[in-house]
């Protein structure tokens, strides 16, 4: 299993705000039933690379069908074979090691 991250950035838009872009993003995901994790800068996906690959692509597909005229997708794919890495499990191994508690 494996993360992704992605960072879908719509160009060509009316407006200079994206979160309605973000909206159609999310709302996919959730009826897909996709182990996701939204946050500031982009989504986390939780899944196999081949399944990831395919996500990334429908994804990369949701602005254009809203209007956007160009889209640029960023994504990072870390995948372990040795264990399956849940999505926020890295944040709170590093906050552990740093003596802290998340805030």
């Amino acid at each position: 299993m494996a993360l992704m991250q992605i960072t879908v950035i719509p160009i060509g838009t009316a407006k200079p705000g994206v979160g309605e872009y973000i909206a159609d993003i999310e709302q996919f995901l959730r009826q897909a039933g996709v182990d996701h994790s939204l946050h500031d800068m982009g989504t986390v996906i939780h899944g196999r690379c081949e399944e990831l690959f395919i996500l990334a692509r429908q994804i990369h597909q949701l602005p254009f069908s809203r209007g956007a005229r160009r889209v640029v997708t960023q994504i990072t794919i870390d995948e372990r074979l040795d264990k399956d890495p849940g999505i926020g499990e890295k944040v709170l191994s590093v906050i552990k090691q740093a003596g802290g508690s998340q805030q």
